[in-house]
């Protein structure tokens, strides 16, 4: 774990950031059919999606990772998150937050709700998640494949650019 963020930098995430995506993927999820290099390019590629990263600074490799996609038709669109992953080596250091707030910046701007499964497990990322102002809408029994883990679907109301509701 690192000390808290101090300088960090939040962008696109690029093509040259992918092998880096793939080996904090494998690592954090090797239990559950990690993303494999073909996967995030596509991820990467698609019309709908965007992708971001976040550096300990300006020019450093990426610490963690985070996609969202805006679906429908303007007017009448919802997100779905895709991801979010901090490297083991950066957690606990507000990287996520970080992260998570780049994604609902996307929704914001479209005016729409957004929707996310986490493992049931997973309290420091349900926590994250409910300090925005997302809520547990259901339960998907065995949705992680191979380890038929269980997952929250969770909801966050639409906003329209604003940070209200995020705790900031």
């Amino acid at each position: 774990m690192t000390g808290p963020v101090t300088d960090p930098v939040v962008d696109a995430l690029t093509r040259a950031d992918l092998p880096r995506c793939v080996e904090v993927e494998r690592a954090l999820f090797a239990d559950e059919s990690p993303w494999s290099m073909d996967a995030f390019v596509s991820e990467l590629s698609a019309p709908h999606t965007t992708y971001v990263a976040v550096r300990p600074a300006a020019g450093a490799p990426i610490a963690g990772y985070a996609g969202i996609s805006v679906l429908g038709p303007p007017g009448d669109q919802e997100c779905e998150v895709h991801t979010v992953a901090v490297a083991s080596e950066h957690r606990g250091a507000g990287y996520g937050r970080l992260l998570v707030d780049a994604l609902l910046e996307v929704a914001d701007a479209a005016g729409a709700p957004v929707f996310l499964e986490v493992r049931t497990g997973n309290a420091v990322a349900i926590a994250l998640y409910k300090s925005v102002g997302f809520t547990v809408a259901g339960l998907r029994r065995n949705y992680y494949q191979p380890s038929g883990a269980d997952a929250y679907t969770m909801v966050r109301d639409a906003r329209s650019g604003t940070s209200e509701g995020r705790g900031d």
